[in-house]
């Protein structure tokens, strides 16, 4: 579905174009603002951080798989009996 352009509100009264006027075409240079140059702004200064003590990534950048006696191999803990 598309939208489509209501042209039927200009058939009705009171929406007809404005005539046209010389003095509306001629804009008056006495009230028009001084122009001020803009502002440069300036973005913020990127630095380089340091990376360290970030788990070891394989090629992908995923981390790299480790056995760990408390986890199965879905992730999941393993159960131990109280003791």
């Amino acid at each position: 579905m598309r939208d489509k352009k209501d042209n039927a509100t200009f058939d009705l009264p009171g929406f007809e174009p404005a005539p046209l006027d010389d003095a509306a075409v001629v804009p008056s240079t006495d009230l028009a603002p001084a122009k001020r140059p803009r502002a440069r702004r300036t973005g913020q200064k990127q630095e380089q951080l340091m990376l360290m003590n970030l788990a070891e990534t394989d090629a992908s950048g995923l981390p790299v798989w480790k056995h760990d006696p408390d986890l199965d191999l879905t992730g999941l803990p393993v159960w131990k009996p109280a003791s």
